[in-house]
């Protein structure tokens, strides 16, 4: 068994998040987009209609299965609600950017996923014995 050094442990941490992340969008945002076509509304519609609640879905989505993995990776509270805040703080930025006419809902989400990149580095920066050496509790890495 090949050791794990503390910075192998903290990337391997910010990969498993990203992953988390985008499979979130997909299997949360796949039945979501289901359910809101059968309402006869869908994504697109609401980009229009109601931009806010596609950040929100969006951030829920990806920060929904990531708090369900770092507790099932056995991470503490504190830390898991970092990582949602890293991924929350920045939605709400793109809603009020948007709700200031600041910015196009294109170029706001692209600049909350790049806020949610670096806040999820920024929390784990912050918590270096947490991602670099914690024990995980939870499934063996």
């Amino acid at each position: 068994m090949l050791t794990k050094t503390p910075t192998a442990a903290f990337v391997r941490h910010y990969i498993e998040m990203v992953v988390v992340m985008f499979a979130g969008m997909i299997v949360l945002g796949l039945p979501g987009e289901a359910a809101l076509q059968a309402l006869g509304s869908g994504t697109s519609v609401l980009r229009h209609e109601a931009p806010s609640l596609v950040f929100l879905g969006m951030a829920a989505t990806m920060t929904i299965p990531m708090v369900a993995w770092m507790r099932y990776r056995g991470h503490r509270w504190q830390a898991t609600l970092e990582m949602a805040a890293s991924m929350i703080i920045p939605t709400l930025v793109a809603i009020a950017l948007l709700a200031l006419g600041a910015m196009s809902f294109s170029g706001l989400m692209g600049l909350e996923h790049i806020g949610m990149l670096l806040g999820m580095l920024l929390a784990m920066l912050l918590r270096l014995d947490e991602y670099t050496g914690h024990a995980h509790h939870g499934v063996a890495a």
